[in-house]
Parts: structure tokens; C-alpha cells; sequence
């Protein structure tokens, strides 16, 4: 597949892309080897990291059990938040700190379990407060000084691609911005995608989670192409380089996945080769925007979480509101790619075709890839637009303010996206259908 077509001509423009993945164990049984994976690192005292639900199964302590057999001493931390915090990130840093040191680090969970154990093992191997690794402008984008510690990240979701990348995300509770803490270094050394942990996955969650997976590939395959940025100096390169070949490679794969098991794995949770092809679409599109990057459906769900009013998901925690992370990012994603759709038509195009086969293209190919993503929403349950979740047209200044501070992430967009596109992207999303 060509790059897409580009409006940006750089004076000297980039000729080198990165790529970078963790090891990965994919399979049925594969977290019953993590005791083993981590003898080989030499770790005799590991934490294991997880939130009250994943811990409430079981999985969290039998692979804490398992790591007994090679001499290793394990202690299992469930105080991980459902879409984590600064405040819920800080506790799990204190508690490690207080019970440490660490070796090594497990997270067993979904992305916020993997997220706090990103955190955890920031914080407790180098110096500073929390906010100074924020990115920019809402935290000091410090990079960190001294390495981490092994991470062995078991996703029991499928949806953030957590385990493949280089990000942790949180809400800064006092801002009201959802944001995150990006570095190589964050990336974890081992992935055990293990599809068998995925089975107590409800359906509310399989579809706000797939909905990540889709977004991370759609996003990843439509951003700028890398050669269109100024070159850099080695020092300067960042995980997130734009589109490149062997990104794209992976958010083709993921989505061809999708269009086979998105919606059996929602509708029929019990249909195990779904749920081995959404885990494996999540892996893949985890590789793919974890290099390329993502960009606008990202940028605006970050305020549309953030800002949560009263909302309560199907299937999730009804303890206090929430917008799932996978949910925010859908509900502007058809309005973002009409949007984008002019800076690379043909990319567009093969998206839509790849995500539904079957689909007959319209005469309007601009509306191809949205009308794509809403039946899909439609089947699978997700609301039909930001006034969906309580959102409504006084909300829409607050919510643009909040995505223009994502600017890592709109510099990421095929072409450029001024105050007023987002506005017009927020208004036409308030009702999808």
C-alpha cells in the first residue's frame, strides 16, 4: 500500500522510521509460563498489579501462585482503578514503594492494570513526582533516567493494545483531562496474550474495548506518513513516527481480523475463535499505532472521558461515571475520518473495505468509512454520539479546549485541524443516527 497523500512538505523531510515491539507469548496456556519467563530475568521478588474485578477471578493470584515454583516470591496489588487517575496511579506507586523493592513487574487486567504497572514501575526505579512525566503541556514530559524494571504485561481484555506500547494513560482529576506519560522505556519487555483470560470479558466491555482496536488501526493507517515531518536528529525520535510500512502492516491485519470476529465475540461471548482473533486484532493494532500513532478520535476522547458528567456504562463499574476509553474514542470517529477523508481517499477506501467486505461503497466515497462504523456501533450497542453519554451543544467549547491540549496527538492527523474543524467534528457527533 502506497503512503497516503500528504499536504505537508517539510524542507528536509524525514527518511528514517522506528519500529519497536515487546517479546511476545501468544496462546492458550501462555500465562501459565510467566513463573518461568521470569526466572530466566533472574527476579526473585515480583509484584503483580490488578484492579478488584480481573482480582475477583482468580487469574491475578494463580499467576502469582505459579512463579512459586521457580523460587520466586510474588505479591499480588488489586487496587488498580477502571480508568486510571493521578490519584489512583499515586496509591499504587505509595503502596509499592512502601512494600518494595521489586525485581520485576506482572500486570494481569485490562489496559488500566497495565497503565498502573507502567507507572509503578516509572516511579519506583526513577526520581520525581508523578506530574513531572506527564506530556506536555499538562505535565513536565521529563524522561526517565534510569531503567526499568522487566514488565510482563497479560492483558485479560481486548482492546488497548496496552501490552504493545509505549504510553500510560491517566485523568488528571484536576484539570479534567484525560492525558498520559509517553516513553520507550514504558513498553513492556514480555506480552502473554493468553485469549483464555478473555472469556469472563462481558459484552459491554468486548464492544467498548474493540472499539479501541479498531480505532488504534484506523488511526495508525490513516496519520500522516512519516516522510512528511522534518528530519530529526537521533535524540529526537519518538515512539510515535506516522504512518510507515510495517505500522500499516499490522492496522490492515487488525482490521481484517475485526470484520470476522468484532461482532460474534459481542453478540456470542462464548465463540472462543472470536475471542482468540479480537485478542490477536489487539495485539496487532497495539504494534501498529504504538509506532505510527494515533490522532483526532484520540485527541477527542481524552475531554469526552474527562468530562464525564453522570454516565454509567453497560457491564462496567457503576460505582461512580464513566466513559469507557474504547467508547469515547468511537463516539467522533465516524465524524473524524469525513473529516480526514480528503488527505488520503484512497487509504480511506481500503479501510472501510477491509473492516466490512460486503459493504457496497456509496457514491459519496467520503461517507464509506463512516457509514462502516456506525452499522458496526449499531450492532454491537455502542451509543449513538456524544449527546448519547450527556454531552450537548454548551458542552462543545469545553470539550475542543480539552482536545486542543492533546497536541502529541493532532500533529499525528493526515492534515491540519484547526478550533473550529474540532467544533464542527464535536456538533456533528452529538447525534451520529
Amino acid at each position: 500500500m502506497s503512503q497516503p497523500t500528504s499536504t505537508f512538505q517539510p524542507a528536509n523531510p524525514e527518511s528514517v522510521f522506528t519500529y519497536g515491539a515487546p517479546h511476545l507469548k501468544f496462546g492458550v496456556g501462555a500465562a501459565d509460563e510467566i513463573g518461568y519467563d521470569l526466572s530466566q530475568t533472574g527476579a526473585q521478588r515480583v509484584l503483580v498489579v490488578t484492579d478488584p474485578g480481573v482480582a475477583a477471578t482468580g487469574s491475578p493470584q494463580r499467576v502469582a501462585d505459579q512463579m512459586t515454583t521457580f523460587g520466586i516470591e510474588a505479591h499480588v496489588f488489586d487496587g488498580a482503578h477502571v480508568e486510571p487517575t493521578d490519584e489512583s496511579l499515586q496509591h499504587a506507586v505509595d503502596w509499592a514503594r512502601e512494600n518494595g523493592p521489586w525485581d520485576a513487574i506482572v500486570a494481569v487486567g485490562g489496559g488500566s492494570s497495565i497503565d498502573t504497572a507502567k507507572a509503578v514501575n516509572l516511579m519506583t526505579t526513577n526520581p520525581g513526582e508523578l506530574m513531572d512525566y506527564v506530556n506536555k503541556p499538562v505535565g513536565g514530559g521529563r524522561a526517565p533516567a534510569n531503567p526499568l524494571h522487566p514488565l510482563v504485561a497479560v492483558p485479560t481484555t481486548t482492546g488497548t493494545g496496552a501490552e504493545s506500547t509505549t504510553i500510560c494513560v491517566l485523568d488528571v482529576l484536576s484539570l479534567k483531562v484525560k492525558t498520559g506519560i509517553s516513553h520507550a522505556r514504558l513498553r513492556p519487555t514480555l506480552a502473554v496474550i493468553d485469549p483464555s483470560l478473555t472469556r469472563t470479558q462481558p459484552a459491554g466491555v468486548t464492544a467498548a474495548a474493540g472499539m479501541d482496536i479498531l480505532c488504534h488501526a484506523l488511526e495508525s493507517y490513516t496519520a500522516r506518513p512519516y516522510t512528511t515531518y522534518e528530519h530529526k536528529r537521533p535524540e529526537e525520535r519518538v515512539p510515535y513516527c506516522g504512518a510507515n510500512p510495517i505500522a500499516d502492516m499490522w492496522s490492515e491485519k487488525a482490521m481484517s481480523l475485526l470484520a470476522s470476529s468484532f461482532r460474534r465475540a459481542v453478540q456470542h461471548g462464548e465463540d472462543d475463535e472470536a475471542r482468540a482473533e479480537m485478542a490477536m486484532a489487539a495485539t496487532f493494532a497495539g504494534m501498529g499505532f504504538g509506532n505510527a500513532g494515533v490522532h483526532i478520535p484520540h485527541a477527542n476522547a481524552y475531554p469526552i472521558a474527562g468530562r464525564v458528567k453522570d454516565f454509567s456504562p453497560k457491564d462496567y463499574p457503576d460505582d461512580h461515571p464513566m466513559i469507557p476509553h474504547g467508547m469515547s474514542v468511537a463516539l467522533t470517529a465516524p465524524e473524524a475520518f469525513r473529516f480526514t477523508f480528503d488527505a488520503s481517499p484512497e487509504r480511506h477506501r481500503r479501510a472501510a473495505q477491509l473492516l466490512d467486505p460486503r459493504a457496497e461503497e456509496p457514491g459519496d466515497a467520503a461517507e464509506f468509512l463512516p457509514g462502516v462504523l456506525i452499522a458496526l456501533m449499531r450492532d454491537i450497542d455502542i451509543p449513538g454520539g456524544i449527546g448519547a453519554v450527556g454531552y450537548d451543544e454548551g458542552d462543545i467549547g469545553d470539550l475542543v479546549q480539552g482536545t486542543l491540549k492533546q497536541q502529541r496527538l493532532l500533529a499525528t492527523a493526515p492534515k491540519d485541524v484547526t478550533e473550529d474543524d474540532l467544533e464542527g467534528i464535536f456538533r456533528r457527533s452529538i447525534r451520529l443516527w
